[in-house]
């Protein structure tokens, strides 16, 4: 049972995306259902774990810990599991598994959460919680149509009490109305509102000298004022990230703010009519799980056959269903034609690409992603560029792993299993991987993963594959472990492993190059990159050497 002793709104941070819950609770439910959740089944989870594709990490120094923070944070807390008296899914995690309608699976659980409750016990030096968040902040974005990153970090996490409300909504004009008079700027604006209002959220702890932060040698009030900033950045990250989950919300990353989509106004308007705001009375664990796993709880405008005939025809006029039909039947038909209009969104998206009309935006959002610290989920944006960038770069069907919402706009990055994208170019194939990790953490994070989801496309696709592997900056021990795996025997890749990792920079070059060309590059041109990469591993003689080497010859890539 986590123990909360903050005073502001607490969002679990594990996994920060959610979906990526899915194989996980698939995987724990599979070959650990029935066991009892204790030390020696929270290990044995961990290493089943890291030998899944989806898997990305070590969690080799506390296995147990690791296995407890992926699965008794938000997989319990939000009802798709139990963990007593033995592991089980509930009949909500059975749904969320079974890979249908995701999305309002998410959309009812999250209003359900609630602060107290049976899984988090509040602290003597917590808030006096009486709230269930995430409807009190679709409740906040819905009052004022678009609500900013730093509005919910600042303000909205302080939404502790449903009561507080309109208190809140005060806060936020009262921001407004000061940043809008320009007299300094808005980044020393907002550190000093920020400041101010961790001061008074915490002043009985700041006025008893309780200001000492955990594991850390400095106890002044400085650090536990940045500290506390920077705890209210991951509630509100993470708080974004589980609202995008649901469907409900467009999010501006750029903007770095939050939106009701639209289509889906009809459906909060209706929750927040409907949705009692007062938490639930618990009597005990079992009542608890039992109302988070209800699956047809709470009632949401889906439900409502009229509701669902009404969006049918607003959103597919030329459509025709039978009147007779049942809410499940209608359900079906308007998830077919949501799917069938964003796969026609996106091949729309991909034929303007390839006429290069989006080549200065694409250019501009790399930029961004280098040098903007400000963007919102830069991980999201580079893999969704790329993608951009490599239908633009040459011929060949280009796939996206990353997920996207219901209108073709970024969702979440690739759960993990397989390449970020992954190209077909008729004689050979072509994974891209992309990440924004840098340091020792990229070789953890993207040593194992890289050259696996090579072999599995290779696999797949019955042929020769190759893997371009791209971040702002190359660590040298993924250059040394790339440049070795150029010179290895391995069946499973059909001989070597040939991935060039580039750093982005270069990449854009190429794009560049791609764009001013007389002529449209062809997938000769992308193999020849390839061949003469794993050529120059073997004429070079250390890892070094070859990785400026090709990164030469990638800057040259159309005259090779």
């Amino acid at each position: 049972m986590a123990v909360i002793n903050g005073r502001v709104l607490f969002v679990t941070t594990s996994p920060r995306t959610p979906e990526k819950m899915i194989p996980e609770l698939e995987l724990l439910d599979r070959l650990f259902s029935g066991n009892k959740w204790d030390s020696d089944t929270q290990k044995s989870f961990m290493r089943a774990l890291r030998e899944e594709d989806f898997f990305r990490g070590r969690a080799a120094k506390n296995p147990a810990f690791s296995a407890r923070d992926r699965i008794n944070r938000a997989p319990q807390s939000y009802g798709f599991v139990r963990l007593s008296p033995t592991v089980e899914l509930t009949p909500v995690g059975r749904k969320l598994i079974g890979a249908g309608r995701t999305q309002e699976l998410f959309f009812r659980q999250l209003l359900k959460f609630q602060l107290p409750s049976p899984y988090h016990k509040i602290g003597a030096r917590g808030a006096k919680f009486r709230v269930k968040p995430f409807l009190e902040i679709f409740r906040l974005i819905r009052h004022f149509d678009t609500l900013t990153f730093d509005e919910l970090q600042i303000f909205g996490l302080q939404l502790t009490d449903y009561k507080k409300f309109d208190n809140v909504v005060a806060k936020i004009e009262q921001f407004r109305s000061g940043k809008d008079c320009g007299k300094e700027s808005y980044k020393k604006y907002r550190q000093d509102v920020m400041e101010k209002e961790i001061r008074s959220i915490y002043s009985c702890d700041i006025r008893a000298g309780k200001i000492k932060i955990r594991e850390n040698k400095d106890a002044s009030l400085r650090k536990f004022i940045s500290t506390k900033a920077s705890n209210m950045r991951d509630y509100a990250d993470a708080c974004f990230r589980y609202l995008r989950a649901t469907g409900m919300v467009d999010i501006s990353y750029s903007g770095r703010s939050i939106s009701i989509v639209p289509e889906r106004l009809p459906d909060i308007d209706y929750v927040l009519s409907n949705c009692d705001r007062r938490p639930m009375r618990v009597k005990n664990q079992e009542e608890y799980i039992s109302y988070l796993g209800n699956p047809g709880f709470p009632v949401l405008l889906t439900d409502d056959i009229e509701a669902v005939k009404r969006k049918l025809r607003d959103g597919f006029p030329g459509e025709s269903f039978a009147e007779d039909a049942t809410a499940d039947e209608l359900n079906g038909l308007l998830d077919r034609l949501t799917k069938q209009r964003k796969s026609d969104l996106i091949d729309q998206k991909v034929a303007d690409l390839k006429t290069y009309r989006d080549y200065t935006d694409v250019q501009d959002l790399f930029d961004r992603i280098l040098k903007d610290k400000s963007l919102y989920d830069a991980p999201l944006m580079l893999e969704w560029n790329t993608w951009r960038a490599m239908t633009m770069l040459d011929g060949g069907d280009i796939k996206a792993n990353l997920k996207f919402d219901d209108f073709g706009k970024p969702l979440s990055t690739a759960l993990g299993n397989r390449a970020d994208i992954e190209c077909d170019y008729g004689n050979f194939a072509l994974a891209v991987e992309v990440t924004m990790l840098n340091g020792h953490k990229q070789y953890d994070g993207e040593g194992e993963p890289v050259p696996r989801h090579l072999g599995r496309l290779a696999a797949e696709k019955g042929k020769q594959a190759f893997c371009l592997f791209i971040a702002p900056k190359i660590n040298p021990s993924v250059v040394s472990h790339f440049f070795v795996l150029h010179r290895l025997d391995i069946p499973g890749y059909g001989g070597a492993a040939n991935i060039i990792p580039l750093p982005l920079e270069i990449f854009r070059k190429m794009v560049e190059d791609s764009y001013k060309a007389k002529r449209t590059p062809t997938p000769t041109n992308v193999r020849r990159l390839f061949e003469v990469a794993g050529a120059l591993a073997l004429s070079n003689k250390n890892d070094v050497e070859w990785y400026e080497a090709v990164k030469r010859a990638a800057s040259n890539w159309l005259q090779l």
